[in-house]
């Protein structure tokens, strides 16, 4: 069957959804650094070992030659075999967008063939019923993504202050999403599928903004989803907590010095997206998590001090902090202008 999902628009796109029959899969891993050489090896292998179906995985290098020299090396063919027995081949191919993140993502949108693109992080490790879970969403017709939790794996110990509100600095799931499945603005990076033929009918992902390389900034995903939603008023982003993979979190992330950049970053992320899709799109989903999620840690965070506990209060205190550190990048990039953008992306926080 056809679904339009568009209202009118200058060129009006029709996405051909098919319901009842088996969907083709491509996941894409997209990798910058051979810093992480062990962590795409097991990305890709986590992909490999899928219960469902995956048809090919597409590794995407961002202009980095000697990592695209090595990915190659381990992964010489140029596209899936026809034994299914061996699990999908993969597939390496250079990013021909911009250098970071976006522009590897859309590289690997123009070079899968499937109908659902799945986008697994290389430093993330996908549990073996991870598709499987997440196809059933696109039953519907409606659904244009799906996309599940982000773990935490943790390669140190968790600091007693840091709060569980605040793990989306650390790019997982956090504390205030939600515990079933449900309707979302938008998906974890980490973590996240879609129909291809709507991600390439609004353009893919906007490359002016998101990571580049060690660049602490983000939300080229919250921009995606919007843009998509915007476009199909109809379309429905699902959240599917049971679809879950584990994402690394080296241990030098879990400091204060790292807290608060990343707090910085992600209000100026935010004003990135406000001025693209306006602030009322761009901010609805943050300000129900001010309003709720982030009171609802300061009051259990004070209980846990009253009964003892000796970390709640700097927990308490660093979900007030977090919040007036994004706030205040957000006002900064927002209405300091591009300079501010400029003096706050020099930091080196490697992106989470």
């Amino acid at each position: 069957m056809t679904l339009v999902l568009a209202r009118p628009a200058p060129l009006e796109v029709e996405v051909e959804v098919e319901v009842g029959t088996t969907l083709s899969v491509s996941v894409i891993i997209c990798a910058y650094t051979l810093d992480r050489w062990a962590d795409i090896i097991r990305a890709v292998e986590s992909v490999q070992k899928q219960r469902a179906t995956v048809d090919e995985v597409v590794v995407v290098i961002d202009h980095n030659p000697d990592l695209l020299d090595r990915a190659r090396g381990r992964w010489p063919h140029a596209r899936p075999t026809t034994d299914e027995a061996a699990g999908p081949e993969v597939v390496v191919v250079a990013s021909t967008g911009m250098r970071g993140l976006s522009g590897a993502r859309n590289t690997g949108l123009g070079v899968a063939r499937s109908q659902i693109v799945a986008f697994l992080d290389d430093d993330a490790r996908a549990e073996d019923s991870w598709i499987e879970r997440l196809l059933p969403a696109y039953e519907n017709p409606d659904v244009v993504a799906c996309g599940g939790a982000a773990v935490p794996a943790l390669t140190g110990p968790r600091p007693g202050w840091w709060p569980v509100e605040f793990d989306w600095i650390v790019g997982c799931s956090y504390l205030g999403l939600p515990t079933s499945p449900s309707v979302v603005r938008n998906l974890i990076g980490a973590n996240m599928s879609a129909r291809r033929q709507a991600l390439l009918a609004i353009g893919g992902f906007g490359e002016g903004i998101g990571r580049v390389g060690s660049r602490p900034v983000g939300c080229e995903e919250t921009d995606l989803f919007i843009r998509l939603v915007e476009r199909w008023p109809a379309a429905r982003v699902v959240y599917d907590p049971a679809a879950r993979v584990h994402h690394t979190v080296p241990a030098d992330r879990l400091s204060w010095t790292y807290f608060r950049a990343r707090c910085l970053a992600e209000g100026l992320s935010k004003a990135q997206v406000a001025a693209r899709v306006g602030s009322e799109r761009a901010l609805a989903s943050e300000r129900s998590y001010v309003r709720g999620v982030l009171p609802r840690g300061v009051a259990t965070a004070m209980r846990g001090a009253v009964r003892g506990d000796p970390l709640a209060g700097r927990r308490a205190l660093a979900i007030g902090a977090g919040l007036a550190m994004t706030t205040a990048g957000y006002v900064r990039a927002r209405y300091l202008g591009r300079g501010a953008v400029r003096s706050m992306t020099r930091s080196r926080v490697v992106a989470a």
